[in-house]
């Protein structure tokens, strides 16, 4: 490995904790080689290294023990999700965690958080404990940090500020590669949690270069992928960790400055696939907007490889099995704060689903009857909004899991993306009748109802929900939404609250709070509800618009603040492409009350323009207009 600085010069000093031989003790080991390897004096022989037996990194707080499964004597690896709940009763601040696999047979384990059911129902329908395939997306890493294990991997506990959150009601995902060994192995894994009272004051971000197009040939000995980001925001890099395949032969990553100057990250030049790890920097790398983030791996796929899986070789796809091949670097970032590591969470995201979308495609070519990964692939889909192109994988799985409720709830989320609303709640409804007691259909069921109009059966299914998973936030949240349609406004807060607190990165329900708060005549407590929705979901267009609106047209001075309210605004008419009449009318507003009145004038026009259809909306716009161009911003009359 090298250091970060120009060139390939500096070889030492660059990661907490490293093992590595220093270049003096380098040349004693050449001298004595060049000697003839003699043997030393035995007396002067020291003890045979022991290692300490229990946990490394001390007495944990909470220990996890995963069910016991039992892996068969041969064939393929198996990769096995076991989904964990874990027992806390209230928040608390993880500065670690330390993984034992039990058995030699685990070669290495990833480790999520699922805050729904979705992966415990996934578990409940395999008759055996866990389940294969892939980690759904519904599970992610917690506030930015790498979990997992590899062995001779302990990283050590996060430094003050640096913890990560555990909320009550969430599970463990744990999945496991697992290699045969000839002979039938008992498997039960434990984890070792360490908790600090110090609430974290940083969260971190996590990206991921690499290509998922893998495709190399037979007795290819130079294969290469590459893959490069450009950096929105300014970071420091935290951490590092690589992870690739048999046939890796180097694995680079280095960060190319605005000005040109190039910073190395991590070089391996002999990767090893059985020895792989996290890294941290003694010191974090800081790196600018603009800095493009490159990754490069080479791939030996001929038979001088002495690691290649198969001999003779043969073609090697992406997978995440280890006969197939990834090419991944991974890299923590700290963000200068919370706005801005929602801005690049956000555009990152775009990023990473576009190219598990070409992995998992891949791999459907070879295995057209992945159930689970159809349904993978369908949910990236989903998420980039293009669900016509998710119906058919979901279609795929429920042809392949004709009586599973989950596959045909998914199915309908599809549905419902795309407009068909009462083809999706016939599917929530046929989801209900597979599985009575599959909480989110009831969920989204009660979505349909209340959009048809029907309160009370939307009611009726949000209780029903609760009632059978009292931890489904949506659930909370959204039967809070029909109590203010009945307008029951305390029982709806009090619902609303428990939803935040089940899950507190809750956008949607931060903006029903914040929505309450503004109607109550609590505009400081709403902009505070709005700015954290929206640092969950940056991009959402009513929370951008409803905010702005606010710090632009607020009649207390105090709480308008017209640079915010006009980058939200222009966010926001960015995203609809200026082709809505209420982000323009908004954009205007916040141009006004920075006494930009050339700018509202011609914002406010281009609105009344797009809402001639509503000759209400148009006129109210046309009126204000004419405020502006008697230089006049506007005040809002309601609360």
């Amino acid at each position: 490995m090298t250091t970060i600085e120009d060139g390939h010069e500096g070889t030492s000093g660059i990661f907490a904790g490293e093992r590595r031989l220093t270049d003096a003790e380098i040349q004693v080991f050449e001298e004595w080689a060049g000697r003839g390897a003699p043997e030393g004096d035995p007396a002067a022989l020291p003890p045979v290294p022991r290692w300490p037996p229990g946990w490394q990194l001390g007495t944990p707080d909470l220990v996890i023990t995963l069910p016991e499964y039992t892996l068969r004597a041969d064939g393929l690896d198996v990769f096995r999700n076991f989904v964990v709940n874990i027992p806390v009763a209230g928040t608390r601040f993880v500065r670690g965690l330390e993984f034992h696999p039990g058995n030699s047979a685990v070669h290495h384990a990833n480790i999520r958080i699922d805050p729904t059911t979705a992966s415990r129902h996934l578990d409940d329908a395999d008759p055996e404990p866990g389940y294969e395939g892939l980690i759904l997306n519904s599970a992610d890493y917690p506030d930015g940090h790498f979990l997992g294990w590899t062995p001779g991997q302990i990283v050590p506990l996060a430094p003050k500020g640096l913890a990560w959150r555990l909320h009550p009601g969430v599970d463990f995902v744990v999945q496991l590669h697992m290699r045969p060994t000839g002979k039938p192995e008992r498997v039960q894994p434990a984890i070792g949690l360490f908790f600090t009272n110090d609430a974290p004051t940083l969260t971190p971000a996590m990206l991921r270069l690499g290509r998922q197009n893998l495709d190399i040939e037979p007795n290819d000995r130079n294969y290469r992928s590459a893959d490069t980001y450009t950096l929105p925001v300014d970071v420091e890099v935290q951490q590092i960790q690589p992870h690739s395949h048999y046939r890796a032969r180097e694995v680079k990553a280095w960060a190319e400055l605005p000005d040109g100057t190039r910073r190395w990250l991590i070089d391996i030049p002999r990767w090893d696939f059985e020895w792989q790890d996290a890294y941290r920097y003694k010191a974090p790398v800081s790196l600018p907007a603009g800095t493009r983030l490159f990754s490069e791996f080479a791939f030996d796929n001929s038979p001088d490889n002495p690691r290649n899986p198969n001999s003779p070789p043969v073609r090697a796809l992406w997978g995440f099995r280890s006969s197939d091949e990834m090419a991944d670097v991974w890299i923590q970032v700290l963000t200068r704060n919370e706005t801005e590591r929602a801005r690049l969470a956000a555009d990152f995201r775009r990023k990473a689903d576009a190219e598990d979308i070409v992995g998992y495609e891949t791999r459907l070519r070879v295995d057209p009857n992945y159930a689970a990964l159809h349904a993978d692939v369908a949910v990236l889909y989903v998420e980039l909004g293009r669900p016509d192109e998710a119906i058919p994988h979901f279609e795929a799985a429920v042809r392949l899991q004709p009586g599973s409720a989950v596959a045909t709830y998914n199915l309908g989320t599809a549905l419902e993306a795309a407009g068909r609303f009462s083809d999706a709640a016939e599917l929530y409804s046929r989801a209900i009748g597979l599985d009575a007691s599959y909480a989110p259909a009831h969920v989204n069921l009660g979505n349909m109802r209340l959009r048809a109009g029907r309160v009370l059966d939307a009611q009726a299914q949000y209780e029903e929900a609760i009632r059978l998973s009292p931890e489904s936030a949506d659930a909370h949240n959204n039967r809070g939404r029909v109590l203010l349609t009945l307008g029951r406004r305390g029982e709806a807060a009090k619902e609303i609250a428990e939803a935040l607190r089940l899950r507190p990165a809750y956008a949607e329900a931060r903006f029903n709070m914040a929505e309450m708060l503004r109607e109550d005549g609590n505009p400081r407590r709403a902009v505070d509800e709005y700015r954290k929705a929206l640092a969950v979901r940056p991009d959402w267009i009513p929370c951008l618009t409803r905010l702005s609106w606010i710090l632009s047209t607020h009649p207390d001075a105090a709480i308008r603040q017209a640079d915010e309210a006009i980058r939200l605004a222009i966010r926001a008419a960015e995203l609809t492409r200026r082709s809505d009449a209420v982000v323009m009318d908004v954009l205007a507003a916040a141009y006004a009350r920075a006494g930009r009145f050339d700018e509202a004038v011609s914002a406010g026009t281009a609105a009344a323009t797009l809402a001639t259809s509503a000759p209400d909306q148009a006129a109210g716009i046309r009126d204000r207009v004419a405020m502006y161009r008697r230089h006049i911003a506007y005040v809002d009359g309601a609360r």
